[in-house]
């Protein structure tokens, strides 16, 4: 059975994986070799050019659940990106890039991309007019990324890529957010699909990793550059990873019934002055996100209250981990201007509303009534 008649849940169960022709192993074996025969071999593996059996075969299953041809794994999110706006953008070319973005993504764009000769405009907003109004005649690529870290902003999917193919410009997508449970930009006409797949795909805070997805004939583009970057993922992250993916669709939709929870209920908290989370009807982009996600994700933002020391907060918090990361089973926070986004200026901060308040929250699996308790005991010791 085609994989894209297959439900969720099965595609991330069971496709990408590797028989056990030897012992009928229920999981898939593990092949740590870096070394494979030359002689008398359709394909020549090694670890640099992503194609050992364990890369392999959980590139088909990233692929398959982000509706592609074809995907690649990497060390990390941010090898997965860089390696894949390299491939497309050279000495003289020009990139619209969304304006609100991970932080180390836009570190990467402003601190590199001047060294190898590449321009590039940040849009004013995310509107599809504003996109417009970036591209100049050199421009070769779009960057977006939606929901938006930290403050969950959605950009039209569908617009953006109809704008691009007109102009015969190649789209780039970061999912992480998302993640292939609730979105799939390829199906609405974007050209490349990336993740950090530390996060979602990961699930468990153990895996660093990264994720790119598209046609064959993009990948192999990708794969051209990639190869010599030298940023492949060792075998046995790859193996624990295709463990984890296996209830990617269980987790993602546990989280993000938690996190439509969470989010109505700081909305109604009066500590809190603001909460950003599409599932909310509030929200400018609800209507958006009901066009063109399955859901609204696991993760939202939230601002406290001037009166209220953020730091403390956290400090304050005994189940829910103050963590770098996110998108583990367990819940977690941060601080945007001191972790995620502190590589940018404090301007550049707070022109895309990201104030010391701010609050990233990643909403695990835990009990609804334990993360409220343990967020109003905090709240309370926060109070100044």
């Amino acid at each position: 059975m085609s994989s894209n008649k297959q439900g969720i849940n099965t595609i991330c169960t069971h496709s990408g994986a590797i028989e056990d022709a030897t012992f009928k192993g229920s999981v898939s074996p593990l092949y740590m070799s870096t070394s494979f025969d030359f002689m008398d071999v359709e394909t020549k593996r090694y670890p640099r050019y992503f194609n050992t059996p364990n890369q392999e075969y959980l590139s088909k299953k990233i692929a398959a659940l982000e509706h592609a041809e074809a995907a690649l794994i990497f060390g990390s999110g941010m090898a997965a990106i860089s390696s894949t706006l390299l491939t497309f953008l050279k000495s003289g070319d020009h990139a619209v890039i969304q304006n609100d973005i991970y932080g180390g993504t836009r570190n990467f764009i402003e601190s590199h991309f001047s060294n190898y000769g590449i321009e590039y405009s940040f849009t004013k907003d995310l509107s599809a007019q504003s996109f417009e109004d970036c591209i100049q005649p050199n421009t070769t690529l779009i960057y977006i990324e939606t929901p938006s870290n930290p403050l969950l902003k959605l950009v039209d999917i569908f617009a953006i890529a109809k704008l691009a193919k007109s102009r015969q410009i190649i789209t780039a997508a970061d999912n992480t957010f998302a993640t292939p449970i609730v979105q799939n930009p390829l199906d609405l006409g974007i050209d490349i699909v990336m993740h950090s797949a530390t996060k979602y795909f990961g699930g468990h805070s153990d895996i660093s990793a990264g994720a790119v997805a598209s046609s064959q004939e993009i990948m192999d583009k990708i794969w051209d550059l990639a190869k010599d970057f030298g940023g492949n993922l060792s075998d046995y992250t790859v193996w624990l990873l295709e463990r984890s993916m296996k209830t990617l669709g269980i987790r993602v939709k546990a989280q993000q019934r938690n996190a439509k929870r969470l989010a109505k209920y700081l909305q109604k908290h009066n500590a809190v002055k603001s909460v950003f989370y599409p599932g909310l009807k509030s929200n400018p982009y609800h209507s958006l996100a009901k066009i063109q996600m399955k859901g609204f994700g696991a993760m939202l933002s939230f601002e406290l209250k001037d009166n209220y020391d953020s730091n403390t907060f956290l400090k304050a918090l005994k189940l829910i981990k103050p963590s770098m990361s996110l998108a583990g089973v367990e819940s977690t926070m941060l601080l945007p201007s001191k972790a995620s986004h502190s590589l940018l200026s404090e301007n550049d901060r707070l022109s895309q509303g990201i104030t010391d308040q701010l609050i990233r929250f990643s909403v695990g699996i835990e009990s609804k009534k334990d993360l409220i308790d343990d967020i109003d005991q905090a709240i309370t010791l926060s109070n100044v």
